[in-house]
């Protein structure tokens, strides 16, 4: 059972964080931000003009399961990036990956189903599963497995404490910890044999460092795969994500759609169905995402964060601090206010260990993360 002093609806601790430091910005001061999973660049250029060409046409609603422009550029996506055949009536376009959750979980399961999420996680997770009345069931991974889940940890997990569906990401977040190709495989295969409804977050595709990314569309049709635009393609204020949904849901997701939220925005579909073909200019931002990763994982390590590592993807660095601190909101809150460096505490990600951690991201430019790490040494040194 878990304690209740653990569960139940949390703050949003890297939306807090932000808020701090849009006052911090208002006095005058500069902040280094770190602390959000936000590209620092722009959507392609293509993608800007193709906006652009729009603004004087009406924005009508689309069709509630998105442009069948769009499903079909999808289509081609799976087929090109991951050999995966995908019928257009299977993709559900959304608000975000966010509204990809809600409906994932109100469309597969009833009130009260429990679905496995790895901790340390994203905190909408937990968050999401509390308002919609589900419980979350955690699976704990660690540093020295490299943050990654397998199978034997699903399945031992499962023992303890039996669950209707498992919600993984690979890449993760807060970790950047992805498993390989037959990793996935096995997840998957385990997940069937149990007769848990697996659920792929896929939104950090792209964004592997190690090898190229890999579905678990690749291995099942039975798989809810939950993508979206925001970090790959540079488009997180866009709102602009994507399902694929298993035959078995997808009028009941559709239902769900056209009732809570009608149709996802007009003009930011437009805007994915041209970003598809805009890999490039994403692979250019990943590029420099990964001179940034290098430059903050050494920068750290100087400061004796031995576990300040370089993740396997995404853009984030989840850091042990317990040298400095045994509280890691305090720490990121004094951190802002004293040396302007915007970072999120690990108890947003970890509710049981995360006082001891701290997430950096650096997706944002070089100039940010040198600037970050002069002003981070300055501050610890001032403790």
């Amino acid at each position: 059972m878990q304690d209740e002093k653990l569960t139940g609806l949390r703050p949003f601790y890297v939306m807090e964080i932000t808020a701090r430091s849009k006052q911090v910005e208002a006095s005058g001061r500069t902040v280094m931000h770190m602390e959000s999973g936000e590209p620092g660049a722009p959507p392609a250029p293509r993608v800007r003009q193709a906006v652009a060409a729009a603004l004087d046409e009406p924005q009508k609603y689309t069709h509630s399961a998105g442009q069948i422009e769009l499903r079909r550029a999808l289509v081609d996506y799976y087929q090109t990036q991951h050999r995966a055949g995908v019928d257009p009536e299977s993709l559900m376009v959304t608000m975000g990956s966010s509204s990809g959750f809600i409906l994932a979980f109100l469309a597969a399961f009833g009130r009260g189903a429990k679905i496995a999420v790895t901790r340390p996680g994203y905190p909408a997770y937990l968050n999401t599963l509390d308002g919609l009345g589900m419980q979350a069931v955690e699976i704990p991974v660690t540093a020295a497995a490299g943050w990654r889940l397998t199978a034997a940890d699903i399945e031992a997990a499962y023992r303890r404490e039996k669950f209707d569906g498992l919600l993984f990401a690979s890449p993760a977040n807060p970790t950047g910890a992805a498993v390989t190709r037959e990793g996935l495989e096995e997840i998957v295969a385990t997940c069937a044999r149990l007769g848990v409804r697996f659920i792929s977050d896929e939104i950090y595709h792209g964004l592997d460092y190690r090898a190229p990314s890999v579905s678990a569309l690749e291995f099942t049709r039975d798989a809810i795969v939950i993508n979206s635009f925001s970090k790959y393609y540079c488009m997180t204020g866009w709102r602009i994500g994507w399902m694929v949904l298993p035959e078995d849901i997808i009028q009941r997701t559709y239902m769900l759609q056209q009732n809570l939220f009608i149709a996802a925005p007009t003009l930011s579909q437009i805007a994915g169905r041209v970003a598809l073909g805009e890999r490039d200019y994403s692979e250019e931002q990943k590029a420099q995402y990964a001179v940034n990763r290098h430059a903050l994982a050494e920068g750290l390590a100087q400061f004796g964060l031995a576990t300040a590592g370089e993740g396997d993807g995404a853009f984030y660095a989840y850091v042990d601090f317990s040298r400095y601190t045994n509280d890691s909101l305090s720490f990121c809150i004094e951190m802002l206010e004293q040396v302007g460096v915007a970072a999120t505490p690990g108890i947003d990600f970890d509710r049981l260990s995360g006082n001891r951690f701290v997430r950096f991201s650096y997706a944002g430019t070089r100039q940010t993360i040198d600037e970050g790490l002069n002003r981070i040494e300055r501050f610890l040194k001032g403790r």
